[in-house]
């Protein structure tokens, strides 16, 4: 298995970094330090370099250091899934006519979309607010999932913003009582298009991690997840995707009075949600323990790393928040153990050292402090 590790990373005006610059190598990054000192910031740079606005979903501005004038750059080196790469993200006014949003460039050259950035590398992150994911909003779960296939499918990504656009066109039409049924049906065929290769998408990253995990060995660290999907191809029926295509053409027109009275689009990929089950304990997600929750929302995590970097061939960039807080010594020792078997780099964050002895040699550890970053020993 290739790794895909970080070498070198500098900030300028990022967060709570006026000027960041680290050498790292091909361990894990270990970060420490009270609450607030800026370590989430840094995992949060880290995140920009895959498409998207980071693990906090932030926007642009408020990622910006109160006070700077020109926006904040990322900068980053690293042993990629291409080969060294050079990769550097900005965003905020930069004085030179770029605007507020984010720019990329590559080996010095501009970029086309910030999908080119997964050429070079994936990266997974599981933050303290993921965990209220099983009972949370079914959007919440759409976004975790879409996320997981993104890592594994560069296209979905954009599938899923232009069946939102073409969506946001049929509710406007809608709403506004222009019901001529060529215009609708040229975007309600759009919608049934990228609706269907979503829908399978999904189904297909489900079925894959259910398999990965029923081969997992039992008796882990972490429980067994059971997954289904519920979404719209059982309503509309067929067979095919072209048949599912024509179907749900058919049911979005016959639907337009419903979801105009209703002010928006009712079927669609929109409302799937992401049904995970506790199995040892044949119990639902949401119902089980805020621990056993954890649990399972780690072991997914984990068993999706492994899933990406099997169909990749490469391991991921993990992205570990406040990962060990609520584990026990065991539990933390076995979690390492998986990390460092997936043979990736991982970036892990607490408040106490001691919490990653576990680890010993097999990370970089360093000290975070109002923005400043020191290499411990």
């Amino acid at each position: 298995m290739n790794a895909v590790c970080l070498t070198r990373l500098k900030l300028n005006d990022f967060r709570n970094y006026t000027q960041l610059a680290l050498d790292l190598d091909r361990r894990h990054v270990v970060l420490t330090g009270e609450n607030g000192a800026g370590k989430t910031n840094l995992m949060e740079a880290v995140s920009l370099l895959s498409p998207g606005r980071g693990l906090r979903r932030a926007s642009y501005a408020e990622m910006v250091r109160k006070g700077a004038a020109n926006g904040f750059t990322v900068f980053a080196s690293l042993d990629g899934m291409d080969g060294s790469v050079d990769i550097g993200t900005s965003a905020g006014s930069d004085g030179d006519g770029g605007g507020s949003g984010r720019r990329l460039k590559i080996n010095g050259t501009v970029a086309r979309t910030n999908d080119e950035l997964l050429d070079h590398l994936r990266i997974l992150w599981l933050t303290p607010a993921m965990d209220g994911l099983f009972t949370g909003s079914a959007s919440d779960r759409r976004r975790f999932l879409d996320r997981q296939v993104l890592a594994i499918d560069p296209g979905h990504g954009r599938r899923v913003l232009d069946y939102e656009r073409a969506m946001r066109s049929r509710n406007r039409l809608l709403s506004e009582g222009r019901m001529d049924p060529s215009w609708l049906g040229g975007i309600e065929a759009q919608m049934a298009e990228f609706a269907v290769a979503i829908a399978h998408a999904r189904r297909e990253l489900v079925a894959m991690l259910g398999k990965l995990i029923e081969e997992r060995d039992e008796g882990g660290p972490f429980p067994k997840a059971d997954l289904s999907l519920t979404d719209f191809l059982g309503e509309t029926g067929g067979d095919t995707a072209d048949d599912q295509e024509e179907a749900l053409i058919g049911h979005l027109a016959e639907m337009r009075g419903r979801d105009a009275a209703a002010g928006r689009t009712l079927t669609g990929p929109h409302r799937s949600d992401l049904q995970v089950r506790h199995r040892d304990k044949d119990m639902e997600a949401e119902r089980c323990s805020t621990g056993e929750q954890k649990a399972l929302l780690i072991g997914l995590v984990l068993a999706h790393a492994r899933l990406t970097a099997e169909i990749c061939g490469h391991a991921p960039v993990l992205l570990l928040d406040e990962i060990a807080a609520h584990l026990d010594e065991g539990r933390r020792a076995a979690l390492f153990d998986l990390v460092d078997a997936l043979g990736g780099q991982a970036f892990m964050t607490g408040t106490d050292r001691a919490m990653f002895s576990a680890l010993e040699e097999r990370a970089l550890y360093l000290k975070v402090s109002a923005g400043a970053v020191e290499v411990l020993d």
